[in-house]
């Protein structure tokens, strides 16, 4: 009996440990650093840039991109890339150009730990919506009219991006392809993709893992929720996915356009897999998008 005394509460501190380290380690894991090197140049279609630097809202790091100046009084759009990719992923480069062509301005840029950005840390879009919040402040010191700049964010990026326009009024065009609806539904997903946990382990461990994550690195999980955000947008928003998605629930885009304002555009891409919808239909993509902007931005 003595013994089983002392051994109980070792046994239960054992866990706890344990417990608190899987989840550490989750948390860890998760917001790791993926970087990858640019794939595609401006210069390879031809547009003279502007290699600029400019600091996140938070003025914690630094970031780097292209700016290209459109024609007068006409849009400037900021690109906003997803997780483990960077400013020339998913054939956007390409996109950008086509955009070019039709007198917008753009801004491609990487995000915090993403290409030749600075940061060591990801966080699912948390802190990178204040990098989107320098893209932004950014493009207004080049004198663009903040009723004149949109945002397009691909995955994590749309994520990210229907939190930075929640946040910042000035911002009244958007275009998310292929958000996540609320991220903590994604833990597990991501948790299997970048650590050695199975996924279906994972669940147990999220509270904890929630918890490291707030006190290490400052991210409150439980509030990045495009699905709730864009509810508070006061204009119609554009929401694209493929039917056939095999990184993001098919139910998130729809979840997010459903909470939309009224007047929201939805493009739902029969068979299309994660961001395949400009890959797969670039002409369709660009009459689209383009389309939004012009109605939401106006080009002179």
């Amino acid at each position: 009996m003595r013994l089983a005394r002392f051994a109980i509460p070792i046994v239960v501190v054992v866990l706890l440990v344990m417990y608190a380290g899987v989840g550490y380690l989750i948390a860890a894991g998760v917001t790791g650093a993926e970087r990858e090197d640019l794939e595609d140049s401006l210069a390879a279609h031809g547009i003279a840039f502007e290699d600029v630097d400019f600091e996140s809202r938070t003025g914690d790091v630094s970031l780097n991109g292209w700016y290209v100046a459109g024609q007068p009084s006409s849009p400037t759009i900021i690109f906003v890339h997803g997780i483990g990719s960077q400013r020339t992923g998913d054939l956007m480069t390409e996109f950008a150009a086509t955009l070019y062509g039709e007198g917008f301005g753009f801004l491609m840029f990487d995000l915090r730990a993403h290409g030749l950005s600075e940061g060591d840390k990801t966080t699912g879009g948390y802190h990178e919506r204040f990098d989107v919040l320098g893209a932004f402040d950014y493009l207004q010191t080049r004198g663009i009219a903040p009723g004149k700049i949109g945002v397009l964010g691909l995955s994590m990026g749309a994520g990210t991006s229907a939190m930075t326009a929640a946040e910042e009024s000035a911002i009244t065009a958007l275009v998310l392809d292929s958000p996540y609806a609320v991220a903590s539904e994604l833990i597990a997903q991501e948790t299997a993709r970048k650590t050695p946990f199975p996924e279906w382990l994972v669940p147990m461990f999220i509270p904890m893992a929630k918890m490291w994550a707030d006190l290490l690195y400052d991210i409150d999980v439980n509030a990045m929720a495009p699905e709730k955000v864009v509810s508070q947008l006061g204009y119609p928003i554009m929401v694209i996915y493929g039917t056939g998605d095999t990184r993001i629930p098919v139910d998130h885009g729809q979840r997010v356009f459903d909470a939309a304002p009224q007047g929201s555009v939805l493009w739902a891409v029969e068979g299309s897999d994660h961001l395949d919808a400009y890959i797969e239909h670039p002409d369709d993509y660009a009459e689209r998008v383009i389309g939004y902007f012009r109605d939401r931005l106006g080009v002179n």
